[in-house]
């Protein structure tokens, strides 16, 4: 062969040689560049994908702070509403603060009023006691009680003072008791008396013969209640009118029942005097010296 194919045949062979290796550097070039624009395209994807939350994100906090101005907006037109009607009712208020003064100035007339009604009270109740108790003895005090409330006497005796034992019968020793509170009831004449008969609980002995015909404390508290009514009317003279006989068993205790000492203060005769209130004020004038 001769020299100068063989020099052309090593050119050619040097050329594919060099073009081989461009075109893999090329490659590998293109292959990079790829990744490169891959890696750009992604991060754009996420960076887009980030964008379009943060503007639902916005859009959101848009329409709930317009949500809250139109809130905010009612509101003030709400509480501008009140202001006008309060200005409106301001003259009103006014001329009311004025009323009220006045309803103020009465309540304190009424409290004043009420003020001097029970000190009267006090007062009435305090003469009705004295007169009544003003001629009983300290012996007959210590078996009487006398309690005044609102105008209403009540004056309880022992049931050993008034009748015989085991009976209903009055015995003699009641005698100056009851003239003393007869002629208080007639002193005032136009007032109502309830004598009221109470009893223990103990059942009454229906064997004994001052306990005939009695059936139970029923009866014994009515009749007792009836003996000392018709004493009041037969021997001192009290209007029959006037008074009222009741008897309410063992129902109506001051205390329990458990001990002797509350036997005998249930056992007892209530003699409730009721005045009229137009005779209140004669009381006063009636009143012991001393009194007050």
């Amino acid at each position: 062969m001769k020299k100068g194919n063989v020099f052309a045949i090593a050119m050619m062979a040097g050329l594919l040689t060099m073009a081989s290796c461009a075109s893999k550097k090329d490659l590998e070039n293109c292959r990079l560049e790829n990744k490169e624009l891959t890696s750009n395209y992604q991060d754009a994807k996420e960076s887009l994908a980030a964008s379009k939350a943060r503007v639902s994100s916005l859009e959101e906090q848009l329409a709930q702070q317009q949500e809250q101005l139109k809130q905010a907006k009612q509101a003030y037109q709400s509480l501008q509403q009140s202001l006008d009607k309060s200005l409106n009712n301001a003259n009103a208020n006014n001329v009311n603060i004025s009323k009220l003064v006045d309803q103020i100035n009465e309540s304190n007339q009424y409290i004043r009023h009420l003020v001097e009604v029970k000190s009267k009270s006090d007062s009435l109740n305090m003469v009705l006691t004295n007169n009544l108790t003003r001629s009983l003895s300290k012996e007959e005090m210590k078996e009487v009680d006398v309690q005044v409330l609102k105008g209403v006497v009540y004056i309880s005796l022992a049931d050993n003072m008034l009748y015989k034992s085991g009976s209903y019968e009055i015995n003699d020793r009641a005698a100056e008791t009851l003239s003393k509170i007869a002629k208080i009831i007639t002193d005032y004449k136009d007032y109502e008396v309830l004598i009221e008969g109470n009893t223990d609980n103990v059942p009454v002995n229906t064997n004994a013969a001052s306990m005939k015909n009695i059936r139970n404390n029923w009866d014994l508290s009515a009749l007792r209640a009836s003996s000392v009514v018709q004493a009041l009317q037969n021997q001192y003279g009290v209007d029959p009118k006037r008074l009222t006989a009741g008897g309410r068993g063992e129902y109506n205790p001051v205390t329990s029942n458990s001990t002797e000492l509350g036997k005998q203060r249930n056992r007892r005769t209530q003699i409730i005097i009721t005045p009229k209130l137009d005779q209140f004020m004669d009381l006063i004038d009636k009143a012991p010296e001393g009194s007050n």
